[in-house]
């Protein structure tokens, strides 16, 4: 009974942090992220304004929490790539994949609600700032990772090099997609393009890169 019970009580609160998240994101889409405040949330979600920061602590939270699964997602590639295989191998692969497939992790998807949340984090100042801190998060796991599997420790300079380098290609890679699909480029027509700058840029990481740092 207890259990079923505990099921229960997870499975509304589940539910009630999914009906906040919505709320928020919609208002946030018509009036800008600035432009709602956290009362406005509430209200659209009929909760207090307690119950939103119970379940979001802050209201940069209501946005980005969607990209919490993702933040260990290069670490894991790299933990679990093939035998044989390199770190910016399997980076590499899962990143040209993800181009193939239109995910919304590579900036390649011209979906409108995917492109009006891009524009809606881009202008914000404070959404901006925490992408910048989640990318950071993003860096210390995938130098843990390189770590582990190099039997260094988690601050060894070469495996924190090594992440940060990976980090920035993808994020590089990224962001150019999403800025060509907010000046109004198709997802398709970008992907040619989008597909051969992956390939160059983890190139120049695989193979030095050259006269760009001379």
């Amino acid at each position: 009974m207890s259990n079923g019970t505990g099921g229960l009580r997870e499975r509304k609160k589940q539910q009630t942090r999914r009906a906040i998240s919505e709320a928020a994101i919609a208002l946030f889409l018509e009036r800008g992220f600035d432009g709602v405040p956290v009362s406005d949330v509430a209200a659209a979600a009929d909760v207090s304004t307690m119950t939103v920061f119970n379940h979001f602590p802050t209201k940069e939270d209501l946005v980005l929490h969607r990209f919490e699964d993702h933040f260990d997602d290069t670490a894991a590639t790299v933990l679990a790539r093939d035998p044989g295989e390199s770190a910016l191998g399997a980076l590499r692969r899962r990143f040209l994949a993800g181009l193939d497939r239109r995910d919304v992790v590579t900036g390649l998807n011209d979906d409108e609600h995917v492109l009006a949340f891009h524009r809606m984090v881009l202008a914000a100042p404070s959404l901006r700032l925490r992408v910048l801190e989640q990318a950071a998060r993003t860096v210390d796991a995938l130098a843990a990772a390189l770590a582990e599997q190099t039997r260094t420790g988690p601050r060894d300079v070469a495996a924190r090099t090594a992440a940060t380098q990976l980090c920035g290609v993808q994020n590089e890679l990224v962001r150019e997609n999403v800025r060509r699909l907010a000046a109004g480029e198709t997802a398709d027509a970008v992907h040619p393009g989008a597909v051969a700058a992956a390939r160059q840029a983890f190139a120049l990481l695989e193979h030095g890169l050259g006269t760009y740092c001379t």
